[in-house]
């Protein structure tokens, strides 16, 4: 494969995202929104201009790369089944918040990560609202970057007691038998919120604002990102079982800590799926 750049995969990102979506944030008329599974599970043109042009900019830049779009994988599902035995690939959901972006929320993201023969070495989280990204490579931390040069690492926080932590769930994919059990565990910890787009989640995980994440879905544009720059930030990721997460898995549940003790501890009182 040609020589893999992450910063001209950042610029990639926000190119097209810049182009594609931010004229039309606010400008959507009906038809240019569909639901795909159900009245929570959205589609807008933004998703699908954005995604055709990052599509076209990675097939120029690196051609022998497996492109897996979200919105590709909608029309064609085979493509998550290649990528477990793909050589290089990358994943990108090109508006990750649809909800929020579609209500008019200035808060989505546009992704990318990159799995070499089953391993996510590199991921992106660019913000068209902030105009940033925070990014990682394997082995050499988390950063936010912003387009004029400037740079600096992120780190997770400290953990606090469980009773003043902060994190985020994404509730509405918790198992339906435990779920009563698990939002009333919630109650032991400080805040619990749902910005409905992991991007953004896992970016303030990253920079030391929250302590702690949890998914049940696992779709691999939402999560291999994430988990990549949460982990090269100092944090700690398993799945429900403790098992670590790859870029095989679409079940088993995700939790994100800032150490391996917080992630037990979460596990036990919090978490009990």
């Amino acid at each position: 494969m040609p020589p893999f750049d992450i910063a001209r995969l950042a610029t990639i990102l926000r190119d097209a995202s810049r182009k594609e979506t931010l004229p039309r944030f606010r400008h959507l008329d009906a038809g240019q929104v569909r639901i795909k599974t159900e009245a929570i599970d959205l589609v807008t043109e933004a998703d699908e201009a954005a995604e055709r042009q990052i599509k076209a900019d990675v097939a120029a830049a690196w051609p022998d790369a497996l492109f897996v779009g979200e919105e590709s994988v909608a029309a064609d599902p085979t493509l998550l089944d290649r990528l477990e035995s793909a050589d290089f690939a990358i994943i990108v959901d090109p508006v990750d918040g649809t909800a929020n972006f579609a209500a008019g929320v200035p808060l989505y993201a546009t992704m990318a990560s990159v799995v070499v023969k089953g391993e996510t070495v590199a991921g992106i989280i660019y913000d068209p609202m902030g105009d940033d990204w925070v990014l990682a490579e394997k082995g050499g931390g988390a950063w936010q970057k912003r387009p004029d040069g400037s740079a600096w690492k992120l780190h997770v926080a400290e953990a606090p007691s469980l009773d003043q932590m902060v994190g985020y769930c994404s509730m509405a994919f918790l198992p339906p038998a435990t779920k009563p059990q698990v939002l009333a565990n919630m109650a032991k910890v400080r805040v619990v919120a749902n910005y409905r787009v992991a991007g953004h989640e896992y970016r303030t995980f990253a920079a030391g604002h929250a302590h702690f994440i949890c998914y049940n879905k696992l779709m691999p544009w939402d999560h291999l990102v994430g988990t990549l720059i949460s982990q090269e930030a100092g944090g700690y990721v398993a799945r429900f079982d403790g098992s670590p997460y790859l870029p095989s898995h679409r079940s088993g549940g995700l939790i994100v800590a800032t150490d391996k003790d917080s992630w037990n501890l979460l596990r036990r009182e919090v978490f009990t799926v």
